[in-house]
């Protein structure tokens, strides 16, 4: 039997499947025969169980769509930020000098460092969470929409020219259309970043999250839920990773369709 171009095999879709199996598989064997009671480390159907319970009264809802809020809100400021950011940069070269040292020194800063004086800037609660998460994505985005934007052919900036395209037309007709593969790219990238800093963040400055679940079970030496909010913390990101995935085959499909 012959498959399409492109056409994927039929076990291909259960090799995600086998994976996982695989790793419960694993999970159980050690939780039986390491030696560790069950409080320290609880096998699979213990902590289905407990998870079942953490969804009957709400709180693992409650607290992942907490870290959901903070993520979302975060992370749109940064695109919305610094995505035009990187359009500038990468347009007007002679910018550069000035903006990229800055940019370059604050980049590598972890956004954990910032914990402390987020908290003083902005107290306890959403504030601080959502600033460490818009401090993860704002330079990654800003530094890969400027390399898209330098990645331009520029015979497509001549042909503006000879059009008479005005600096918005030639952002707005040509400049992005052509960075939407790389940018998503980014922002698939980001995002991932973004939810592994609002789990830490949790973990000091606000009152509820997944983040702030885990750090709470341990206080209680419920290792059972501290898992039960490891697990949320991987399908939620497995779903994220997901969606902009799709989001990519999309334009990247777009943008091709339109430079034929």
């Amino acid at each position: 039997m012959f498959l399409k171009k492109g056409e994927r095999k039929p076990y291909t879709y259960l090799m995600p499947f086998l994976g996982f199996f695989v790793l419960l598989l694993v999970w159980d064997v050690l939780a039986r025969f390491s030696g560790w009671s069950r409080q320290v480390f609880p096998g699979p159907v213990i902590v289905l169980g407990s998870m079942g319970e953490l969804l009957a009264d709400g709180t693992l809802v409650r607290h992942t769509v907490a870290s959901l809020f903070r993520v979302t809100v975060g992370f749109y400021l940064a695109a919305i930020l610094g995505i035009p950011l990187g359009i500038a940069l990468g347009m007007m070269r002679n910018a550069r000098p000035l903006i990229n040292p800055l940019i370059q020194f604050l980049r590598p800063i972890s956004p954990l460092a910032w914990i402390p004086l987020a908290m003083l800037w902005f107290g306890i609660g959403d504030p601080p969470a959502i600033f460490l998460i818009f401090l993860s994505s704002f330079f990654p985005l800003v530094v890969s929409t400027t390399i898209a934007v330098d990645g331009i052919n520029p015979t497509y900036f001549h042909v503006a020219a000879n059009f008479n395209f005005s600096r918005v037309e030639t952002i707005v007709r040509l400049v992005v259309p052509a960075i939407v593969p790389e940018v998503v790219t980014a922002l698939r990238m980001t995002v991932t970043i973004s939810w592994l800093v609002v789990v830490a963040a949790e973990m000091i400055a606000v009152q509820s999250g997944l983040g702030f679940l885990i750090l709470d079970s341990r206080n209680a030496l419920r290792m059972d839920y501290v898992m039960d909010g490891m697990i949320v913390i991987g399908l939620v990101g497995l779903a994220l990773d997901y969606l902009m995935r799709q989001l990519g085959s999309l334009e990247a499909a777009r943008w091709r369709q339109m430079t034929h």
